[in-house]
């Protein structure tokens, strides 16, 4: 991935985070998924008092790329307020498993703005994967 796309991506992730409603956790995050052709969707975490009911950034935005009709995921930049990178939790690594391969970038980025690309596959080595499901 080039320097200005990584860039981008964080970019919108940071953008996307100010838009985050945590007042519980007072955690805010911010995504940003590259799809196949190019487009860009933002996600932010929206909690809720019932916490279960709450969504992760990650999701967010992959499920308005999924609205948009995408299908295929290229790159997942994350962003928090944090000194330390964050990762996508257990469930939005399952999510995106469900729209990216093994290949698919995740970049991660600090509050003072330090970011990295990892593998997804290194994060999330052996996804389940429901194949037997999927319709012929």
């Amino acid at each position: 991935m080039n320097k200005k796309l990584r860039n981008e991506l964080i970019a919108r992730a940071n953008h996307a985070k100010e838009t985050s409603y945590s007042p519980y956790s007072q955690f805010r995050v911010g995504a940003a998924v590259l799809t196949d052709d190019g487009t860009i969707f933002e996600g932010c975490n929206v909690e809720n008092a019932s916490y279960g009911l709450a969504i992760c950034a990650e999701r967010n935005a992959i499920f308005q790329a999924a609205h948009a009709g995408k299908r295929k995921i290229t790159a997942v930049a994350v962003t928090s307020d944090e000194k330390t990178f964050i990762t996508p939790c257990g469930a939005c690594r399952q999510v995106i498993a469900e729209f990216a391969d093994g290949s698919t970038d995740i970049i991660l980025s600090t509050k003072e703005g330090k970011s990295k690309i990892v593998k997804f596959e290194k994060i999330f080595p052996t996804p389940p994967k429901l194949e037997k499901l999927k319709k012929k």
